[in-house]
This record gives C-alpha cells, structure tokens and sequence, in this order.
C-alpha cells in the first residue's frame, strides 16, 4: 500500500538471507536463539513468555511452515460467488440435510480471493510464462514459443501447480470431454445428485458449483447430500497423520463387506458424525447370518416351479395377510426414507422388518403349515414366504449387494441378476390394518406366556396350560388362532373364559393387551417368587398413576396444555389403573 520495500529475512531452505546481517545462514530456529541470548547479553531483555497461536505445520514432515512473501497466482471470487449464491438461494441446487445452506452460504458471502498457486513437484503445472528478456507474464492455453511484447525465446514456465482443489472443481463436466461438445458431455451434465462429507462444503461442492456456472452456465447438480465423518471410538476424525484410521480390507475380511456396509449406514443420520464401533459391525454381521438362515429354510421349503402370489389370495391366512401388509408398508416406508435421502433409517426399518417380523414370528407361524398334508396350504404359505423374501432381497440390495445377489439367484424362476430386477413397489391392496392389529395382540399374548415361563424357569420342551380371561371379541380371536397360540407359547391347551369367571388359584398371572393370563403351574413354580414379581409390577404401575395424577392435578398443565394432550393424560390414567387394579387382584389370587 506504501510502497516499502519487501524485506525478506528467511529464504525458502529455512536459513537467514543476506538481510539478516551477521546471522546470515544461519537456521533460522537456531538464530531466534541467538537473537535473544545476544538481547539478554546486552541487558535489553526485558522477559520471555509463552504465547498461545496457530503455527502452520507441513501435512508430510510436521515441521513449522514460515511465511514468506512470494509471487501467487489468485482467482478474484466477487463475480463468480454472486451467481453461486443466487443458484442456492433460488433452490436450483438443495442441500440436504437443509442445515448446510446456512453453512454453504455464510462462507459465500464472506468470500476472499482464492490463492490457487501452490510450490509442490506433483499436479498441474500454471499456465504462465515469463519472459526472460523483457519481464513480461504470458498466460495461455498453449505453450508459447515467443514473447508477444518483446518477441524473444526466452521463455520459462511458472514452476508452481495449481491448487488441487482447482482441478476438482471441473470434475463434473471436464471428466466429459470439455470444452469440446461431446455426447457424453450432453447426456451426462447436468446430473442429479452429488453425495459428499461435510468437511468439503468448501473446498469441492461450493467451487464445482461456480466453476460450472462459469463454463457451464448451469449447475452440476441439483441435491447435494452431506454426509458425516467416520471417527474413531475416541470420537476423533480418522486420519493417516493421526494413525488412527483403519483398512477396510482387514474389516471386511473378519466381518464381510455387508456387514461393514450396513454398519456404515444403519443408525445414522444425515450429515452427523459417528464413531466406528467393530461391536456395530459383528451385529450386522449376524444379522447376515440371520439372512442367510432364514432364506436357506425358505429355499429348503420351495420346490422348483415360481407360485405366483396372485394364485393364492382367496387361501391366505391371518398370519400371510399379516406379513403382506407389513412388507408393503415396509415397502412403502423405505422408498419415501431413500427419496428423503435418509438411508440410515431406511436401512434401520428393513433391518427390523427382516429380523423382528419375517424370520422371529412369521417364519415361525408358516413351520407347521409347511408340514401339512394339505397340498394346498402348503402351497399358499410357500408363495408367501418367497413373494415377502425376494422383495425383501431386492429392498436390501442396495446395502447389502453381495448375500442379496447369492440369495437371489438361488430363488426359483430367477434369472440374470438382482441388480436389474425391478424396484419393488408397495401394493395398497395388501395392506390390511386389521389383519395387523389381530396379530399384534396375539404376539403380545406370546410374548407374555413367554415371559412367564421364563421368569418361572419353566423348561422349554415343557408344555404347559394357558387360562385367558377376556371378552367375547378376543376370545374369538383366541379360539380361532388357537393351534398357532399353542405351538408358538409351547402350550399343551389354551381355555378361553368370561371376564366374570372365577380366578384359576395358585397360578402364574400376566396382562397383555387386555387379556388376563393365568398358566397353572402348581408344583411348577415358586409361589413366593412370584408373589414378588407381581408386587413389584402393581408398585410400578401405581407409581405410573401417581405421576400421571399429579400431572392432571397441575392447574397450570390443564391451562397451558392443548386438550388432546390432556385427553391422551387422562386415558394413559384409565389404562394404568385397569392394569393396576388387574395385578392387585392377581396377587390376591396367589396369597388367597
């Protein structure tokens, strides 16, 4: 701005330059040593102390980086930011999570000049040359074989490369033939969606999009998906410098590459960091194994020819009507989490469709129907159970490829491969509501008989009697499901009586969806034990009542809350209660 002269005291070998006097050639750490011995020496050191700021370090050696005034090369960013920061703001180009707009244009706005020189042997050279007679600066495409201002020959080119993040912002279109107008060109550019961490918003997404606005004069992509950063389970980023990071190839060699492509997408959020756990991925590595032993069970129960499901829909059962609706709202539920980009709980909601509903319940509901002599039963369950598993694998494919593939090409009638098989789509016709809420209260039923076995240390091949005390709807459900209570509660009978009736004595007592159950154990069970277990349950739930009444006695939640809240408050009361009082009486039963 002054004018002054420019005053270098270091040269780029890290020793002082002539300027610097009598400690010329020295190394420069070695000369600050000196300096303030020579200070202290002459007695004009006043104090020495330690001062706190950014140092800039070498990426390759670790060694203190000085600055050094020298000759860059910049790119002036006002005129290309302002059309880069209108294509943000019109919505042409979306970031998702949303939360990164912000962040995209906060930097925009703030822009500075970018310095794309940089003094390294490896990238692409600067298009510049120096004139060695005249002194004059050529830029240009070609090299040039005379100096335009003085004609001489004597030409050197500009020995720094440019930034490498320069070149990568040409990525999406110069990958395609540019400038030249070619096919690939027309047909590729623009594309629809870039997917890339967080850490880069600046260095990638933000310059690809100002260059192509640039060149292109329109942007790359429309979405950009930000993803988080994979840390160790320290929670610090993985890096090479840090030591930290790990090979994927030992990983997927101890736990297979689905296990570690689930692991990397289940259970995240989009643009969040996560810590890399083996834990996680020996989880999804069972989960494969579950996969693969539920699918070999189903090929294992195929015969040869494809069931079309359409042959069957007058012969399903409640438990196939069950597993179609939940494979078409699971169906349905995936696809609009993927076009929401959130993959996590895309891959999440299959993971718990697969484990928790096909393979834990339904495979196990279709077992004795698989051994019937009716041809005809059998036949409908095995179309169900390979319509539900073939849209499962193809749902799946995309995070888990390599099982998907083996699985499917093993199913009978299939050919080519999964990765071209059409996308499943959800069928509303098969979506039956009541068909779920029936099965859910008869998993609540067996789940409940299973606890109680259980927690009475009832031996597993044991069969043993079911009492449910319920009304005339779901004792109707009971009786009619009652072949499949039996085999999946390992009960030897069931008996379905009033809600009047009187209370078997001496038996173990559980409530589930509003069905009392008693499973006479007598010279089975510890009556003592149980005693304390329902104890227990009735404190609980009268500590539940006791919250939710202080709640509702709150004169300033009854103002202030909206009258649903309060409505939802006071039947989660009336439901408490019923199950508290339910208990009380069980406990009376067993002491009785």
């Amino acid at each position: 701005r002054h004018q002054l002269p420019k005053i270098a005291v270091i040269g780029e070998d890290g020793r002082m330059t002539a300027a610097a006097g009598k400690y010329a050639g020295q190394d420069r750490l070695e000369c600050r040593k000196g300096i303030i011995a020579e200070l202290e020496a002459a007695g004009l050191l006043e104090k020495t102390e330690t001062h706190v700021h950014n140092v800039g370090h070498c990426y390759r050696c670790d060694s203190s980086v000085e600055p050094l005034i020298s000759k860059q090369w910049f790119v002036k960013m006002e005129p290309l930011a302002k059309p880069a920061i209108d294509i943000v703001k019109n919505g042409a180009v979306e970031f998702i999570p949303e939360r990164f707009t912000k962040i995209y244009l906060n930097w925009m706005e703030n822009i500075r000049d970018w310095c794309i020189s940089r003094q390294l042997w490896w990238g692409h050279r600067i298009p510049a040359w120096y004139c060695g007679d005249c002194g004059a600066v050529i830029v240009a495409r070609d090299a040039p074989q005379t100096c335009g201002t003085c004609g001489s020959s004597n030409l050197t080119q500009d020995q720094d490369v440019l930034d490498t993040w320069f070149s990568s912002a040409l990525w999406p279109f110069s990958t395609l033939g540019w400038p030249d107008q070619t096919p690939e060109l027309e047909y590729f550019y623009p594309t629809s969606v870039l997917v890339t961490g967080r850490d880069i918003i600046f260095f990638w997404v933000a310059r690809m999009i100002f260059m192509a606005l640039e060149f292109m004069e329109e942007p790359p992509f429309a979405k950009v998906i930000m993803h988080g950063l994979v840390l160790d389970h320290d929670g610090k980023k993985m890096s090479k410098s840090r030591g930290n990071a790990i090979d994927p190839l030992e990983e997927i060699e101890e736990f297979g590459t689905d296990a570690l492509r689930l692991a990397m997408i289940t259970g995240n959020t989009p643009g969040s960091d996560f810590r890399y756990q083996k834990g996680k991925i020996e989880g999804y590595r069972n989960f494969a194994n579950k996969l693969w032993n539920a699918s070999r069970f189903v090929l294992l129960n195929l015969d040869d020819e494809r069931l079309s499901l359409s042959d069957f829909k007058g012969s399903f059962t409640l438990p196939d009507r069950w597993i179609l609706s939940r494979y078409n709202n699971t169906a349905a539920e995936v696809q609009r989490l993927l076009e929401r980009f959130d993959l996590g709980m895309a891959a999440q909601t299959l993971y718990d469709f697969v484990w928790n509903e096909y393979c834990d319940w339904y495979i196990e509901m279709a077992k004795p129907r698989l051994r019937s002599s009716e041809p005809s039963e059998r036949r409908t369950v095995q179309a169900v159970l390979r319509h539900v598993l073939q849209g499962t694998l193809e749902l799946l494919h995309p995070f888990i490829p390599f099982i998907t593939e083996e699985i499917w090409q093993k199913l009978p009638g299939n050919s080519g491969s999964i990765m071209i098989a059409p996308w499943p789509q959800a069928d509303p016709g098969l979506i039956d509501a009541k068909a779920e809420k029936e099965i859910g209260a008869l998993m609540d039923i067996i789940r409940a008989i299973r606890n109680v076995r259980a927690e009475m240390n009832v031996p597993p091949a044991k069969k043993v009697e079911a009492i449910c005390q319920a009304d005339p709807e779901k004792g109707q459900l009971i009786d009619t499901n009652r072949i499949l209570l039996q085999t999946l509660g390992g009960l030897s009978t069931i008996t379905v009586i009033q809600e009047d009736a009187p209370k078997p004595e001496k038996a173990a007592a559980a409530v589930a969806g509003g069905i009392s159950l008693f499973l006479p154990l007598a010279g089975m069970i510890d009556l003592t034990k149980e005693v304390e277990r329902l104890e227990k349950e009735y404190h609980q739930m009268q500590g539940l009542c006791a919250g939710v009444e202080a709640k509702l006695s709150n004169a300033g939640f009854l103002a202030k809350a909206p009258a649903e809240v309060v409505s939802k408050e006071q039947e989660k009361l009336a439901g408490y209660r019923e199950k508290a009082l339910k208990l009380k009486e069980r406990l009376d039963a067993l002491k009785g």
